[in-house]
């Protein structure tokens, strides 16, 4: 079969000029109202999250592996940097960005290592029920990031920071109204028509309202100010920043490790769609070290780090979007659109996109697995369970975590079945002679069953223990095997061992205690 060739410079760009072009316009209205609100829940000014975007949408489109796909600020990495904004903001009035700026560039560091080391290949041993338990988690924290803007401020009294810009007394019906009306829209629109996204509609319709009516409500300028430029090269070290030490380091590595692994995690499930939907195959590698690359970039012009964002660039996809072009120019038009109506952005009530917000928390969850949750085997549900369970009880969050949780539990669990498919069976030719024959795979975890399958009290003169079907993968197989024949041989019987394959034959002589015969 021949090798797919991969299409040329040219074709990665402009195969399909008036699709990508269009296409990439319509993805930058639905990346707007996002990247606001990541901003939001990280706790910095919307420029953050918008030059974030601006500054990812323009360097994955020149250095990703996926052509098509979307990266941009995104909530399962917002959330992680919440803590760290936050201890920032304690040691000095504008530090919190200064550390998620050093933060940024740490994650693209790691990024590219983790594709220069080949982490996407790893990513085929994370089970669904890890991938189920992470999209759950990561709806829930985006839901969850939404009640203080409802009103439903957990944090009130605290002094947390921006409590008195959240809606409070007559404005929470309002507001509460306003949310409702948004996600009828989102929903009901899509059944009449899909010309325009329903989100940009429910946010245009909302802020009519808010305006027309003068409502006293929260709105974008209240989490800060937008951008009236182009972004500015600048380092986050030195006198105004934060100092170049390994204290900063120590500060900001838990949470660049868990962006780098977590924005990896949905990059890749969106290269999966994309690819799937395309019919077409692209390097997960070479993307780790596009989006590291993409990160350092965002970090330099005061942008927050990021990771494919997966309804955009299925929304590119579906609406034509095909070569790196419409990537790049959903970047471009984004940041005008913010330069030429930044003053109508400003007016974007909070409500509109807590509904926004909401519609991505809804589409996040595995909807279908817990549907289905009593058909799912029950190993796979205490997975998912773990998986989440470690996200929502670490503080802060960690969705890199829980995932690593969700893994280790899907291992244990599995050695536990694979340690039950070791099977001895007992012959007797006659009174003096037995012979063993063991079928299975022999571990650490399988042990316990291989040395309950030998009746260790009875020592016949002769005994034969066959492994021509099984195999011996550690020391602690070896050790048990040893054990065996030992105990045997301590109570008198002569003991052959015969049929170990070649590999379980080596490891058995370099590490076993007995002298043995061979068949």
């Amino acid at each position: 079969m021949a090798k797919r060739s991969s299409p040329s410079l040219l074709n990665q760009w402009f195969s399909s000029p008036t699709k990508d072009l269009l296409s990439g316009l319509v993805v930058a209205f639905a990346m707007i109202p996002e990247a606001i609100a990541f901003s939001g829940i990280a706790g910095v000014d919307p420029k953050v999250g918008l030059f974030g975007a601006f500054c990812l949408s323009l360097t994955i489109a020149v250095v990703g592996s996926r052509m098509a796909m979307i990266t941009s600020a995104t909530g399962s990495t917002a959330l992680l940097m919440t803590g760290l904004v936050a201890a920032g903001e304690a040691k000095g009035a504008g530090l919190g960005v200064q550390y998620l700026m050093v933060a940024g560039l740490v994650t693209g560091v790691l990024q590219i290592l983790w594709g220069w080391l080949r982490l996407a290949y790893q990513m085929r041993f994370v089970p669904q029920g890890v991938l189920s338990g992470f999209v759950n988690a990561l709806a829930l924290l985006i839901f969850q990031a939404q009640l203080p803007q409802l009103g439903l401020n957990l944090h009130a009294g605290d002094g947390s920071h921006g409590a008195d810009l959240l809606p409070h007394g007559a404005q929470i019906p309002v507001v509460w109204g306003l949310v409702l009306l948004g996600l009828v829209i989102i929903y009901g629109l899509p059944r009449l028509t899909k010309v325009v996204p329903s989100q940009l509609v429910a946010i245009v319709v909302l802020t009519l309202i808010s305006v027309g009516f003068s409502f006293d409500i929260p709105t974008v300028s209240s989490l800060g100010t937008l951008p009236n430029g182009l972004p500015t090269f600048s380092l986050p070290f030195g006198p105004a920043g934060v100092p170049f030490n390994l204290d900063t380091l120590g500060m900001v590595l838990p949470t660049a490790m868990a962006i780098s692994l977590v924005g990896l995690m949905e990059t890749f499930l969106t290269q999966d769609i994309l690819d799937d939907k395309t019919d077409t195959t692209t390097n997960k590698n070479v993307e780790a070290r596009g989006q590291g690359v993409a990160n350092i970039v965002s970090s330099l012009f005061g942008g927050m780090a990021g990771c494919a964002l997966v309804g955009q660039s299925v929304m590119n996809v579906e609406n034509g979007g095909r070569t790196r072009l419409s990537t790049f120019f959903s970047g471009v038009s984004l940041l005008a659109m913010i330069l030429l109506a930044g003053a109508w952005l400003k007016q974007i009530p909070m409500a509109a996109l807590v509904a926004v917000m909401i519609s991505i928390a809804v589409s996040t969850a595995d909807i279908n697995g817990l549907r289905n949750l009593r058909r799912i085997p029950k190993s796979d549900t205490s997975v998912m369970l773990m998986t989440f369970a470690v996200t929502m009880l670490t503080t802060p969050h960690n969705l890199a975590l829980g995932v690593l949780a969700g893994v280790a539990l899907a291992g244990i669990l599995f050695s536990r079945k694979v340690a039950k498919v070791i099977h001895v069976e007992t012959i007797d030719p006659n009174e003096d002679e037995r012979l063993y024959r063991v079928t299975g795979q022999l571990f650490f975890v399988s042990k316990v069953y291989f040395v309950q399958g030998f009746d260790l009290h009875d020592h016949p003169q002769r005994i034969t223990i066959d492994m021509s079907g099984a195999h011996i993968w550690d020391q602690s197989g070896v050790a048990a095997l040893d054990q065996v024949m030992r105990k045997f041989r301590s109570g008198g019987s002569l003991v052959e061992l015969v049929g170990l394959n070649e590999e379980s034959l080596d490891l058995f002589e370099r590490i076993g205690g007995q002298e043995t015969a061979h068949a």
